[in-house]
Parts: structure tokens; C-alpha cells; sequence
């Protein structure tokens, strides 16, 4: 089987989009061969905003049902592979839009949002981000956990301090995730994990996406899609070739207004980092380069079975654990 093929023939799942939502990109995913992608509906947004957010989100897919179909299990998955559309599952890059309501993460969960990422950069009220000085848990987030154990969505760690990490890892009774992460072997960065960190989470059951964006890689926005396999191969040495997965990042399509609202706390307040010129890497600009990824890895030496494990199979076996199906 040729490269080709076998991404064609492979289930390709993305755990992290956040590009612009619009029918050029749903085109793309689907020239890119994309099986399913989680794509973000709340980073900074609050209960009514996210709801909008998912409201649109449900027309956009509506409008556009001969490309993309909404995912709510892993049936779905298969299902979109089957139909030759792309799966939209709903994520969230910050729990936020919980509040301080317990019930809101069923409420969500019935509308089909299967990942939340525990805090976005800072500190919520379940816990604190990879910017600010980490407190932990709190009582409440420890609440949130279980809750979200219980009605099925996954705790996503990617953003998330180490300390308040740690204490997820621990106190969930389902596989958590760093759905979209670099090694700080490689390149040190806040926002990038440990050994220590990527060891723990995999002991633990976890799962970990590995992520292109060019800030947090390496050679910065002169890094290539070897570089990119290169974090792959880096992080699997670690967790192993069952525990790893792809969570590009991808934020196509989006302007310098959209970065700055993502690199100020709470979209508006005191800067947290700063990105400068973003470049994804050559040989993976866009979606629709995704089949490229696939023969590089190929090329680079793995099996068949290890490219179809991190390029979708394993994403689909931890969500199904995790959903409760």
C-alpha cells in the first residue's frame, strides 16, 4: 500500500482545529482526507456566548452536510469515514463556559461537545493555566472532573498548569488528554510538556496529541514537517505508540485580531505571551496537506500499523473509553 492509499484508507481524526469555521475549510479537510477533527467552540466565552457559538456552528454544518456531519460517538466516526465527510466533534479550550454550574457539563455534553480543556492559559474556577502561578485543583474543579467522568466528556490538560495537570491526572477515573503538545525536550516553552510530564500522563492511562504549531517547535516558523515527525517520534519514544495521536493546532484562516484576543487573559486584559509572525510548517501549511504527514511518517521508518494507531485509531479507542460507549 502506497502512502497515498493507505491515508486514504486509514481513519485520519485531528484533536485540535481552531481555524476559521466556513465552507473553504470544510473543503480543505475533505482534500486533506480528515475522517474527524475536534474543533474548538469555547476558549475565553462565557455560558450564553458558547451557546451562540454552538448554535452557529450547528447551522454552518447544516449548510454544508455534503462535506461534514456532526460527531456525538465514535459510531459517528466511523460513520463519517463511511460517507466520505469529515466528523465535527465540539471542544472546548477552557471549562469557563461551565461557570459555576455543575449541570452545565451534561447540558453541553447533550450537545455534542466531547472534549473541554480544564483552563486556557490562566486561572478559572477549576484550576489554573500553563501563565500564571499553579494553585491546583480546586475543591469545585474536582467536582467538574467527576462530573464530566460521569456524563462522558474528556479533561484536556493541553493549557493547563503542571500542578493543576498532575491533580486531574489523579483524580479522574477516565483517560485525560493533552490533545495538542510539544516536548519541552526539544524546545523549552510554557506551553510545552515535560518528560516527566508526557511519562506521568501516559503511566496514568492519558493520551497525548502532538501538535505542529510552529512557536512551540523547535526551528520556529522555519520548521518543516520533519520537524514535525520529529515531536512525533520524540513523544512516542515516551508514551509509546498507544497512548499518542495528532492534534495539529490548525488555525487557518484566522487574522491578527483573532491572536491577540487568544493571547490576552480573557480575551482582553494583560498579555500572556506573545506568538509573532505564525507559520505552519513546510510541507503542512494547510488541511488539505494532511496526506503528506502521513507518508512522512512512512518515509521516516514507522510501520503501517504505527502511522494508522497515531493518525486516528488511537484517538478513537480513548474516546470511546471515555465517552462511555
Amino acid at each position: 500500500m502506497t502512502p497515498a492509499e493507505l491515508h486514504q484508507d486509514a481513519i485520519i481524526i485531528d484533536g485540535l482545529i481552531i481555524a476559521k469555521w466556513n465552507r473553504e475549510l470544510f473543503e480543505d479537510m475533505r482534500k486533506g482526507g480528515l475522517t474527524a477533527a475536534s474543533c474548538t467552540v469555547s476558549v475565553w466565552e462565557g455560558f450564553q456566548a458558547t451557546i451562540n457559538n454552538i448554535a452557529d456552528t450547528n447551522k454552518l454544518m447544516r449548510d454544508n452536510a455534503d462535506l461534514v456531519m456532526p460527531v456525538l460517538t465514535t459510531a459517528d466516526i466511523h460513520k463519517a469515514k463511511e460517507s466520505n465527510k469529515t466528523g465535527i466533534i465540539m471542544n472546548f479550550q477552557n471549562a469557563h463556559a461551565f461557570e459555576d454550574q455543575l449541570g452545565y457539563v451534561e447540558v453541553f455534553k447533550k450537545l455534542g461537545v466531547g472534549i473541554v480543556q480544564m483552563c486556557y492559559n490562566t486561572q478559572n474556577l477549576v484550576g489554573t493555566g500553563c501563565y500564571e502561578r499553579d494553585g491546583g485543583l480546586s475543591g469545585f474543579g474536582r467536582e467538574i472532573v467527576a462530573e464530566m467522568n460521569r456524563v462522558g466528556v474528556m479533561c484536556d490538560l493541553s493549557h493547563v498548569g503542571s500542578k493543576t495537570s498532575e491533580e486531574v491526572i489523579l483524580e479522574s477515573t477516565k483517560p485525560v488528554c493533552y490533545s495538542h503538545c510539544l516536548p519541552s525536550g526539544l524546545k523549552e516553552h510554557p506551553r510545552n510538556k515535560s518528560d516527566e510530564e508526557l511519562k506521568f500522563i501516559a503511566d496514568h492511562g492519558g493520551f497525548v496529541g502532538v501538535t505542529m504549531f510552529a512557536p512551540f517547535l523547535k526551528n520556529g516558523i522555519d520548521s518543516t514537517i520533519d520537524d514535525y515527525a520529529e515531536a512525533i517520534e520524540y513523544v512516542m519514544n515516551i508514551v509509546g505508540e498507544d497512548a499518542i495521536g495528532i492534534g495539529t493546532d490548525f488555525t487557518q484562516g484566522h487574522d491578527q485580531q483573532f491572536f491577540e484576543w487568544l493571547t490576552h487573559d480573557k480575551g482582553y486584559a494583560r498579555r500572556l505571551t506573545r506568538f509573532g509572525k505564525i507559520v505552519n510548517p513546510l510541507g503542512i501549511r494547510t488541511v488539505g496537506e494532511f496526506p503528506n504527514l502521513t507518508e512522512t511518517l512512512i518515509q521516516r521508518g514507522m510501520s503501517e500499523a504505527q502511522v494508522r494507531k497515531i493518525m486516528g485509531e488511537n484517538w478513537v479507542r480513548v474516546l470511546k473509553d471515555v465517552w462511555g460507549e
